[in-house]
């Protein structure tokens, strides 16, 4: 009995069946979705809202967003099955790895935390906290975390918004956000966020959190597929 407790100790743990189907996804975005560091094209997937991850999965199979591995890879993929990468990828837990962040004034550091915190409401700009939660790991169920994305994704995703590079269902928060911001703005708010120390827990805040209401004409968009 003892021999064959050792072998069933011994014995190697089965290997998590959705680890493998979402293998494709891991040969760019890392194990657990930790994100290839200074590749702005490979972000991060571990812990964003799962909402979040599926409607970006559909933007790749619909054209709103364009990235050809990426279009290459969900094209046939069935609904329930971007459903399921979401979820997954959604529940996993991964260490940042810090990136450099370019040298900046006092003033432009400034600039981005009082944006991050407060927003600018003489341009109409919202602050990032009032949409992306008070930690800034993002809300539930379609706001993704800004806490401990690199300078260069941040930049890059924000000039994707200003250029009509991403869009989303109706005029998209972002889209208007980004095209109320100068170049200098986004500078700001990308080295202060990247400057920042995330915090421990990196999971999206529940919907309750989100104490203040968004503004009017920001349309959050919504995944094809109903959760």
């Amino acid at each position: 009995m003892a021999a064959n407790a050792a072998a069933q100790t011994a014995a190697p743990a089965k290997p998590d069946p959705m680890q493998r189907r979402v293998a494709a996804c891991a040969s760019c975005h890392g194990v657990h979705g930790e994100g290839l560091p200074g590749d702005v094209k490979i972000p991060r997937l571990a812990g964003k809202p799962a909402g979040y991850l599926l409607q970006q999965l559909e933007a790749f199979q619909n054209g709103q967003r364009h990235h050809a591995p990426m279009e290459y890879v969900v094209r046939q993929l069935s609904p329930e099955y971007l459903r399921q990468i979401a979820d997954w990828f959604a529940a996993q837990q991964a260490p940042y790895e810090k990136q450099p962040v370019p040298a900046q004034t006092a003033e432009a550091m400034q600039r981005g935390e009082q944006l991050v915190k407060h927003g600018d409401p003489s341009r109409g700009i919202p602050s990032c906290e009032s949409c992306h939660g008070s930690t800034l790991t993002g809300v539930e169920p379609m706001m993704p975390g800004l806490a401990g994305l690199s300078y260069a994704y941040i930049d890059a995703q924000l000039d994707a918004w200003r250029t009509h590079q991403r869009s989303t269902d109706g005029p998209g928060c972002m889209v208007v956000v980004a095209n109320r911001m100068t170049v200098g703005d986004v500078t700001a708010v990308a080295a202060w966020l990247a400057s920042q120390p995330p915090p421990a827990n990196l999971h999206p805040l529940p919907a309750s959190a989100q104490k203040e209401p968004l503004p009017g004409w920001c349309v959050i968009g919504k995944s094809e597929v109903q959760r």
